[in-house]
């Protein structure tokens, strides 16, 4: 997986849902794979790395 590098390096980690099983998630039915942080979306489909680690910059994790 793409991600376990990126989490490891920040002590960030990943909780996995299921779109279509949980109603708050319904408007993420046509962009899965869908990666949010912190409910702000940060892409779908692909994972974008810059994107993601200028997300993560300065946020702690624990």
């Amino acid at each position: 997986m793409a991600l376990r590098p990126l989490l490891a390096e920040y002590g960030a980690s990943l909780k996995v849902l299921d779109a279509d099983r949980d109603p708050a998630l319904e408007r993420y039915d046509e962009l899965v794979p869908v990666l949010l942080l912190n409910g702000e979306e940060i892409c779908h489909y692909f994972l974008d790395e810059a994107k993601l680690r200028a997300a993560l910059k300065g946020r702690a994790y624990g």
